[in-house]
């Protein structure tokens, strides 16, 4: 007899439906898995046939033959256990066929029949949603996960007898918990802790006010990751729609704090130096996310900058730029979101002296060390800021910082301005603005025009660099209110600017 079971195969950070097709038919015992499976796909015969004769069910014995179509799309993972075991039991006759319509399935077995939670629920309850697939059902760890999509019926099951029981409608769709938000990391990270650099402060919420990238280059000791690590509490929270695109990536990727778990909060990501570029832009066969996808819609703090490999640095061109990734191998490609805010941390000197003043390495070392960020990464980040060394009166004797609350009160102004602007436009903040917007939205003034043509003359700024500066004043402006670009903002904007001067000389 044939049966068929609904189920699905995650694809780079989304999901894809696949049909579990299983025929029992009369022939010598065997059982064979068609479809592109994976190894831990193939090895759920086994899972499946303990599964079924401990959960007090007849295995049959005859010729099994699986196929999950469709064939050209890779399977992986031990998710295709449940919906295995329930086709053989559809087959077979102890699941009653389409009683309760359209369904999915997904989990992976234990030996005794109970059902273990999966990673990528999230994303398998959108496809379903998409695919106009009514009902899933999931253990009951994923429930809360999968009932974060709207207008899909979750069923939860905690082992194989209760799955048929609910294919056969002779159990009741238990409620499973609302998908419980994570506390935020980042809560005790307080911009009052940060002491001096009141520049650096001022650049900070330009970036977080358009969505910006920043470069933070200074002394050892002087606040660059006490900095960094803050720039996530003075951001907008997400919006309902980003939670769930932030939180299916993280699904897919097995990061979840716990199973039903939403990510509620700002991404911060923070690889080492030591990274490689699947490391970091994603990569193997077939293709999975990495950490700038990981940092989607939050921030990828890279300290020590010119420590990364070189290849590693320029791989972030294109994610930069165009705020996605797409990585093509032989088993597949993979196009994955990557819309990251960047900030990076550097020293000024290969040794890191304390201070320009007792800094033992010459002024070409200085340059050959900050070299190794290059000119075309260097364009792509807007905000470049220079940190002095920290004094005792610094430390004790000057005033506490304004705490991360006031700063974010006048952020989230600034973005309510820029939602204003864009809306219908498909971006969130001035950062995303393309050379036709920035155009038609960042006109300057006649003053401000020769400023910008000063700059560039001495700066020796690109087109891209000149829109950059031209996105920061625009944000400038938001954050004071004002409804068109000044020449003060634009002069602000070209003080950001300072690492084009140095690269230059």
């Amino acid at each position: 007899m044939l049966a068929r079971v609904l189920s699905a195969a995650l694809v780079g950070v989304e999901a894809a439906l696949v049909r579990v097709e299983v025929d029992v038919a009369a022939g010598l015992p065997a059982f064979t898995t068609v479809g592109l499976p994976d190894s831990a796909v193939r090895e759920s015969r086994e899972r499946v046939r303990s599964a079924i004769r401990n959960a007090g069910f007849a295995f049959p014995s005859d010729r099994i033959t699986v196929n999950l179509a469709p064939a050209d799309l890779r399977k992986e993972g031990a998710s295709f256990d449940l919906p295995i075991a329930l086709g053989i039991l559809t087959a077979t006759g102890a699941v009653s066929d389409g009683r309760i319509g359209p369904v999915a399935v997904i989990g992976e077995l234990a030996l005794d029949g109970q059902i273990r939670p999966v990673r990528g629920t999230l994303a398998i309850g959108l496809a379903c949603r998409k695919g106009r697939i009514g009902a899933l059902v999931v253990p009951v760890e994923n429930a809360p996960e999968a009932r974060a999509v709207a207008g899909l019926r979750v069923l939860a099951a905690a082992d194989l007898r209760r799955a048929v029981g609910l294919l056969n409608g002779e159990a009741g769709d238990a409620a499973a918990a609302a998908p419980a938000p994570a506390p935020a990391a980042a809560d005790d990270l307080d911009l009052a802790d940060v002491r001096g650099q009141a520049h650096a402060r001022r650049a900070l919420e330009i970036a977080a006010a358009g969505s910006h990238n920043v470069l933070l280059v200074g002394p050892p000791g002087g606040g660059k990751t006490m900095l960094a690590r803050r720039l996530a509490g003075i951001l907008p929270p997400p919006t309902g729609d980003e939670v769930l695109e932030v939180s299916t990536i993280w699904s897919v990727a097995g990061l979840l704090p716990r199973p039903g778990q939403l990510v509620t909060w700002r991404p911060f990501r923070s690889p080492h130096h030591t990274i490689s570029v699947s490391g970091l832009i994603g990569g193997g066969s077939p293709p999975h996310p990495g950490e700038v996808t990981l940092a989607h819609l939050g921030v990828l703090f890279l300290d020590e900058l010119p420590e990364f490999q070189q290849h590693v640095l320029e791989s972030l061109r294109q994610p930069l730029e165009d705020g996605r990734v797409t990585i093509a191998r032989a088993r597949g490609v993979g196009d994955f979101p990557a819309r990251f805010q960047l900030v990076a941390a550097a020293n000024p000197c290969r040794r890191g002296c304390p201070s320009l003043d007792h800094c033992v390495c010459t002024p070409g070392e200085r340059s050959r060390y900050l070299g190794r960020i290059s000119r075309p990464l260097l364009d792509r980040i807007d905000l470049h800021v220079e940190l002095p060394a920290l004094g005792s009166i610094d430390l004790h004797g000057g005033p506490a910082g304004e705490p991360s609350a006031a700063v974010r009160a006048r952020v989230l102004g600034a973005r309510e301005r820029q939602r204003e602007r864009f809306r219908g436009a498909g971006i969130r903040a001035n950062a995303e603005m393309s050379a036709r917007q920035t155009r038609r939205f960042c006109a300057p003034p006649p003053e401000a025009e020769r400023l910008l043509a000063a700059a560039m003359s001495r700066l020796g700024l690109s087109a891209r660099g000149h829109d950059r500066v031209l996105k920061v004043a625009l944000t400038i402006a938001d954050l004071a209110g004002a409804d068109r670009l000044a020449p003060a903002h634009c002069a602000e904007a070209i003080q950001y600017r300072g690492l084009d001067r140095a690269w230059r000389a």
